[in-house]
């Protein structure tokens, strides 16, 4: 108890003898006036909107530079300012090794070296080249050229190119099944296609033969090698080569694009069916990353951004086209070597964060949510005096920047050694792809001292729609409305949701812009289902998802049409509000609601936090591999206890709390086909995977 009354004496002193400097020179009165100000308003009057930010009301952006319209002159230009400046770095892999785990499995590990790198003037000729290569291969403008490869400085390279010579680049996640890659290659007609050595032999060799138009492969990485068993009258060549062909000068001459031509076909990994194509144009990507790079504050040649998710994803892609506008550069890491603890880092090597140090990350609140677990496990497993030191450090920061003020005296002493899981220097974490809980937030902010701008956007509105200021640390908003975006709210009847409710109009999130994309590749229904364009020529498109506006304009997504099921007695569940509000559950590392309208009960599929459960286990005197544990019916039903509990304490409805559950012992992941490359849950395939436990849970067997 001394010691705490030393410490808080400590950090009262330090703040009443440094607050009146520190105020002037750190602006926090400024921050805090502009987390408080109106950021958005219905420029029609009307509480359905449409919205626009407070700095976009007569009109909306569509481009950072005048003249800059397109990708390839948006390049054009950030090499021209930086031509000497680091654009983007690969790490160098020193060795590679076998470890055998206490379970007997092997595990590749690996040890990195520095990050090599290449100058913005020595990319924008990489991409030239190849890009010359490319049509000198054959490939012609407006046709269309696929790219599958994992997130590397060599997808950026081969975009850049397509963008450059006017091929219009379909992207395809690296975790797809075979079926569902075939169908995007052979939907887009691709005669050439641009992949890495691993995943040409793991994915893409079973299935070239049901991709009659394939002419061309180009490998990326540079190690020569040869390709057996692939068919006859499909060439092979790497990267390195078709760049050869590319530097002669018979070969330089190309058409460049328009603002309107088609830049991107993304192929969605979708939450339900095949995947659809978004058609993207160099004009909405353009829109997309203007109102992205406003919402960044100071954005500028100094900053390092750290790219790891999938670029195939539109978060990730934009990100990065939003860094190289800016003349940022961008190092290149993957979830396995991102920090010092992951998976494929030999113990005591660094990881990417530690050797990058980078200032800017987008991250899936998938793993947001895996760091905080991991670090608040950590902190439970403190003595009582460390312990009891975080918590108050933690309260105490939590009250300060809720009004605006800093805690340097905290961050140095406290959360110092958090913040270096991430480098050290984070000054923004963008966050999008799926709603981000507000106690991961709050942790992000206090515990990594940096802001979490969390957004809102699909592939269909290029990743743009609303953004939170980095001032604003309420938490479970996603901001205002972009400055190339509008938002209308669309009143739906069957939900319940009216824009005239009160106390804040509700309804469906209706986007518009010049962001909003050109539709899906070949699906005309679809179209006009999904997308409308009004009386001024502007498209709309309608997300399915629900919303709120605050009285300051920022967006609350409240719930999600397709997540909405009857049940029995007529009570309406939100699936995704169930999973949000449990997702808070130590216990849990990922949940699924289930509910079925003939039914009069919501159930449950549960991954389990691996050593919380243990630790359960333990207590309730419980032995057997992880297999037993999580089909152990004793556990399933103190499982269920302690969820129940969490939901009756978040003010749950009694309708809405999961009546059984069923334990999984395998973690959901891409490569499973049960999630989406963000982490995103596919409840068709979900459904699916548990039909048996679901007739079980339901009384079937």
């Amino acid at each position: 108890m001394l010691c705490l009354s030393v410490f808080r004496s400590v950090v009262w002193v330090y703040s009443v003898i440094t607050f009146i400097p520190w105020y002037f020179f750190s602006g926090a009165g400024d921050n805090l006036e502009r987390a408080r100000r109106i950021k958005a308003s219905s420029v029609s009057g009307h509480p359905a909107g449409p919205y626009r930010a407070i700095n976009s009301q007569e009109k909306l952006s569509a481009w950072l530079h005048p003249r800059v319209d397109t990708l390839d002159k948006m390049f054009e230009y950030a090499t021209s300012r930086f031509p000497k400046r680091d654009c983007l770095g690969t790490r160098e892999v020193l060795s590679e090794e076998d470890e055998l785990q206490p379970n007997g499995k092997v595990f590749k590990k690996v040890i990195l070296g520095n990050y090599n790198w290449l100058s913005y003037e020595d990319t924008y000729g990489a991409a030239k080249c190849f890009g010359s290569g490319l049509a000198a291969l054959g490939q012609k403008p407006q046709c269309n050229i696929a790219i599958f490869c994992e997130t590397r400085a060599e997808w950026v390279v081969a975009a850049q190119a397509c963008f450059m010579y006017n091929f219009p680049l379909v992207t395809l996640y690296s975790t797809l099944g075979p079926m569902a890659i075939a169908h995007g290659l052979n939907e887009t007609e691709i005669t050439h296609i641009i992949t890495s050595k691993d995943l040409l032999q793991s994915r893409l060799k079973a299935i070239v033969c049901d991709v009659p138009r394939l002419q061309y492969i180009i490998v990326v990485d540079s190690k020569p090698t040869s390709w057996p068993n692939i068919p006859r009258g499909i060439m092979v060549y790497s990267m390195d080569a078709v760049k050869e062909m590319g530097s002669k000068p018979e070969n330089s001459e190309y058409l460049t694009p328009e603002n309107s031509d088609l830049a991107v076909i993304m192929y969605t990994s979708g939450s339900t069916g095949i995947p659809k194509g978004v058609m993207i144009s160099h004009g909405n990507i353009i829109a997309g990353i203007t109102g992205m790079a406003e919402r960044l504050p100071n954005l500028n040649e100094t900053d390092t951004y750290i790219g790891y998710l999938p670029l195939a994803h539109v978060l990730e892609l934009s990100a990065e086209l939003v860094c190289i506008s800016h003349g940022c550069r961008i190092g290149y890491s993957s979830p396995q070597t991102l920090a010092d603890q992951s998976t494929k880092i030999k113990k005591g090597s660094k990881g990417d964060t530690s050797v990058l140090k980078p200032t800017l990350m987008a991250a899936v609140p998938e793993i947001m949510d895996r760091i905080y677990k991991n670090v608040m496990t950590k902190v439970e497993e403190m003595s009582k005096l460390q312990k009891t030191l975080f918590v108050l450090a933690y309260n105490y920061k939590m009250e300060q920047i809720s009004k605006g003020y800093g805690t340097p005296l905290c961050d140095s002493l406290v959360f110092k050694r958090v913040r270096a899981l991430l480098g050290g220097n984070m000054r923004v974490l963008l966050s999008g792809g799926a709603p981000l809980s507000a106690a991961t937030q709050r942790f992000m902010n206090i515990c990594l001292c940096c802001p979490v701008g969390q957004g809102y956007g699909l592939t269909e509105t290029c990743g743009a729609g609303t953004i939170s200021e980095i001032w604003d640390y309420s938490t479970g908003r996603v901001g205002a409305p972009l400055v190339c975006s509008e938002i209308k709210l669309k009143d739906w009847e069957e939900g319940g949701y009216y824009s005239t409710d009160k106390p804040n109009p509700r309804g469906e999130i209706v986007i518009g812009g010049p962001n909003v994309t050109m539709g899906y590749y070949k699906n005309e229904t679809k179209n006009r289902e999904d997308f409308f364009v009004d009386e001024r020529g502007q498209r709309w498109f309608c997300t399915g998802d629900i919303g709120e506006f605050h009285a300051d304009g920022c967006l609350k997504i409240i719930d999600r049409k397709k997540d909405l099921v009857k049940l029995q007695a007529g009570e309406y569940v939100s699936l995704g509000k169930v999973e949000a509000v449990l997702k808070n559950c130590s216990l849990i590392d990922n949940i699924c609601a289930y509910a079925n309208s003939d039914e009069s009960y919501v159930i449950s599929f549960v991954v389990p936090n691996h050593k919380q459960l243990m630790v359960l286990a333990e207590q309730m005197q419980v032995r057997g591999t992880w297999e037993e544990m999580c089909n152990n019916s004793q556990m399933e039903k103190e499982v269920l206890r302690i969820i129940t509990e969490a939901a009756i304490s978040a003010q749950m409805e009694r309708f809405e709390i999961p009546k059984k559950i069923r334990l999984s012992a395998e973690p959901w992941t891409p490569e499973t086909g049960l999630v989406t490359d963000a982490f995103k849950l596919k409840r068709k395939e979900l459904k699916t995977h548990y039909q048996d436990d679901i007739e079980r849970m339901y009384g079937g067997k």
